[in-house]
């Protein structure tokens, strides 16, 4: 069997993507508190809190943990790129 006529791409052809992707630093700060303030929501049981309080708690903890991971990464991120570029320098220093 051949692939003649097949195009072929580097898109895998899934979706666009999870809604968090492209929030950055702030939003992922702003995760964090809403997920905060949903759990405060849910323990004082204002309206739209589920009958299940562990369903609410539950979310809320999922909510915070996306920002987390995020916040994480970009840290991360800045980290290497700072390491890299005083590396850069010591290189060119010694050069």
């Amino acid at each position: 069997m051949t692939d003649k006529g097949l195009e072929r791409s580097d898109e895998r052809g899934h979706g666009p993507g999870p809604w968090w992707v492209g929030l950055g630093t702030w939003g992922a700060v702003a995760l964090i508190v809403f997920g905060a303030l949903a759990a405060v929501w849910v323990s004082l049981r204002l309206p739209g809190t589920p009958e299940e309080l562990a369903t609410g708690y539950y979310g809320a903890a999922k909510v915070v943990a996306i920002g987390l991971v995020i916040v994480g990464s970009a840290l991360l991120g800045r980290r290497r790129a700072q390491a890299a570029a005083t590396e850069e320098t010591t290189e060119a220093d010694h050069a």
